[in-house]
């Protein structure tokens, strides 16, 4: 930063914040004075349309997305490119909807049906596939920040059956309110009681297996008791990332900046995660449980009984070493900790502890003063209790419930954002930023915040959704922050379609599979991502951003994509679904199933990210992701080239190609361009591939390998 240039005081990089009236921030910069929005400008907050128009529109034959886009191209006088091949639109559906490329049959059945209907056939075929759940929980565990790694998390042992919650939830397609309001509070419907004949009113139980999806608040837990709070400070920053779309964290330590967010906001929202701790839930059956606490009870005598000889025999020389440490006390102190811990006040106690890291007798010490005939009967002893073993612990899951002391405590904000320091001055109640006038509790904090989120009528849950969804069809938002729907960010140029799809989806239950289908029977979906470079340089030339989707964006498949597409390619895919994660070089069994399976995690000495989800940009789950990275890298293209899983799919797809080639080559170039890319190859590339075969040993391997190292292979058009 400049100072004092000139007697004059210059400010660079730094940001000037003014308070000039209560809930007002003025932040002073080069380019004038921005104050922070309020709620009635934010764009995100404002009401859809209204529902005689939604209706209207709705039931209109034309598809929202072609119409609006439709317009807009017209208005800029843009040809968009025609409809992609069929091979082009099958290799980019599948791998769009459940994450891995058309097999053979499935190639000959899309191909062969001539029927009108053979494309939404198709589309709802793969909507239904138990993957589409595999292929859209990698999607949401990046936004949600699924880990299996974190040594500062209690859950982490058993983190992987919320993943599998979301898996199984995607699959039978639980409605996007839903989705999201049994992640936070642990039922599905807003409906939490019952009322019998007699009228007693009850509290309904959350069905067994929605337990599993409350992982998402105990992910963020780093103890079990929650005493340091992390499990609410990073309920409140998962939450307002993900389905608010807001970027809430930034009033951690101050009012926000640009949006209508203040520190109290974000406190108010802690406090609704503030009475909440782990509660370890036995996953085992009955029986096992028995067996356990059995087979528990006789280690632990057993062990017992060998500790009790050994104390024995140590404890005349730790007698020994303590009272020698005890008379070198000052008088006053020697008189405390000789005094029994049962008639010490509370101040004495207080003394005793802060002397019991001096006072402690470590091991070594009391070996050096033993004599040997001792000592090697103490080794004995010592060998033999390390060989008794215990019985292998009872899995368990990690949830959350309130804890009823620590819903009676008041929160306080933090203005250091240490829970040890609170600004008692301070006092929040809970509550959330936008909270609607008479909000009432009395359901419960999470409850009553959740049904205020997930509502239909809170136009910013819709957006951020069908953004999202959006998104992931397309690689980039109709709002390109997706999660971030503040001020800061210019409002979307296509905010009317992002209105009009959120609008139908409510009308449509939230139902996340709808929305899909909506998206890609879409023309605007299924448009080429080439054409002739005449109508390319024209449209380039008024649209070089693409902003108006004239032609499908080319993609790069995700790290996950290409690792399953490598195995899907050598017939070793493992498609199974559900149970812990593995590490390949731990479970070679293992290694062959998606890598939606594969652990990941970071701790303090390094990254726990498999080095190949690594290099293609994967996330290891510390921060919420709402769109990966695409680089481009050397290391990409090394790891193709020598990676042991290319080198063992290699030979694994060249046998395949081998018997699929029989005493034609060919027969087998043309199946492993199906194979591999989904489609035939031209002349050309046939007569270079039949060419190619003729130049060594092992000619499909080279082959195989050759066309997984393809940019075709990782890209989808």
């Amino acid at each position: 930063m400049d100072v004092f240039q000139s007697g004059t005081v210059r400010i660079g990089l730094a940001i000037l914040v003014v308070w000039i009236f209560p809930g007002q921030w003025v932040l002073l910069h080069g380019k004038g004075i921005h104050r922070a929005a309020t709620r009635d400008e934010l764009w995100a907050l404002q009401p859809l349309p209204e529902r005689s128009q939604q209706k209207q529109s709705a039931d209109s034959d034309e598809n929202p997305v072609d119409e609006i886009l439709g317009h807009e191209l017209k208005t800029l006088y843009l040809q968009p490119f025609p409809e992609a091949d069929r091979a082009t639109l099958l290799r980019r559906l599948s791998f769009d909807l459940i994450g891995l490329p058309p097999s053979l049959e499935e190639q000959e059945e899309f191909f062969n049906d001539s029927s009108d209907s053979a494309y939404e056939t198709l589309v709802d075929r793969l909507l239904e596939s138990p993957q589409h759940g595999v292929r859209y929980a990698r999607h949401w565990l990046d936004v949600l920040r699924y880990t299996d790694i974190d040594e500062r998390m209690p859950a982490a042992s058993s983190i992987y059956l919320w993943r599998d919650w979301v898996i199984r939830a995607l699959n039978r397609n639980l409605a996007y309110d839903a989705f999201v309001r049994t992640q936070i509070s642990g039922f599905e419907s807003r409906k939490r009681t019952t009322i019998s004949a007699t009228g007693n009113r009850r509290k309904t139980r959350p069905r067994p297996d929605n337990q599993f999806a409350l992982g998402f608040l105990s992910r963020g837990a780093t103890s079990q008791s929650n005493g340091d709070h992390a499990l609410g400070l990073s309920a409140v920053e998962t939450i307002s990332s993900a389905f608010l779309g807001m970027t809430v964290q930034c009033a951690k330590c101050h009012d926000h900046f640009y949006d209508p967010i203040s520190q109290e906001d974000y406190y108010r929202m802690k406090a609704l995660f503030d009475p909440l701790a782990l509660r370890e839930i036995p996953l085992a059956e009955v029986g096992r449980i028995v067996q356990y606490s059995d087979d528990l009870r006789a280690y632990e005598n057993k062990k017992s009984e060998l500790e009790a000889i050994i104390d024995d025999l140590i404890k005349p020389y730790h007698r020994r070493l303590y009272d020698e440490r005890v008379s070198m006390l000052p008088g006053e102190i020697q008189v405390v900790i000789r005094k029994p811990e049962s008639l010490r006040s509370a101040d004495e106690q207080k003394i005793a502890d802060d002397y019991f890291p001096v006072l402690r007798i470590d091991v070594p010490k009391i070996r050096e003063i033993m004599p040997k005939e001792e000592l090697d009967r103490y080794d004995d002893l010592r060998k033999r209790l390390g060989k008794i073993r215990g019985p292998k612990s009872l899995p368990v899951f990690l949830t959350v419930h309130e804890d009823p002391k620590r819903l009676q405590q008041v929160s306080y904000v933090l203005n250091t954002g240490d829970p040890s320091r609170p600004d008692t001055d301070h006092e929040v109640r809970p509550g959330f930023p936008f909270e609607p006038a008479q909000i009432d509790f009395r359901e419960g904090r999470r409850e009553t915040f959740v049904d205020w989120l997930t509502s239909s009528d809170n136009a910013l849950f819709a957006r951020v959704a069908v953004n999202r969804i959006w998104q992931w069809h397309f690689g980039k938002g109709l709002h390109a922050a997706a999660s971030d729907f503040g001020s800061l960010p210019a409002p979307p140029k296509l905010r009317a379609l992002l209105d009009r799809l959120a609008s139908e989806f409510i009308q449509h239950d939230f139902d996340m599979k709808w929305l899909h289908k909506r998206i890609v029977m879409s023309g605007v979906y299924r448009r080429a991502s080439a054409s002739k470079s005449d109508l390319f340089r024209k449209n380039d030339s008024i649209d070089p951003n693409n902003e108006t989707y004239w032609k499908f964006p080319l993609r790069r498949l995700e790290a996950e994509l290409i690792r399953d597409a490598i195995l899907t390619v050598a017939g070793r895919l493992d498609r199974s679904q559900g149970g812990p994660s593995y590490v390949v070089s731990e479970n070679p069994i293992a290694a062959n199933r998606r890598a939606i399976y594969m652990k990941r995690g970071f701790q303090s000495n390094g990254n726990q990210l498999p080095e190949f989800l690594d290099a293609f940009n994967a996330q290891d789950g510390r921060e919420s992701c709402a769109r990966r990275e695409e680089t481009v890298t050397a290391p990409q293209a090394l790891w193709l080239m020598n990676n042991p899983l290319t080198d063992q799919a290699a030979d694994a797809f060249g046998s395949r190609l081998e018997k699929l080639a029989g005493d034609d080559p060919e027969r087998g170039v043309i199946a492993g361009f199906r194979i591999a890319l989904g489609r035939v190859p031209d002349e050309s590339e046939l007569r270079t591939a039949l060419d190619y075969l003729n130049r060594g040993p092992e000619p499909f391997k080279r082959l195989a390998w050759m066309l997984i190292n393809l940019d075709e292979f990782i890209y989808i058009r």
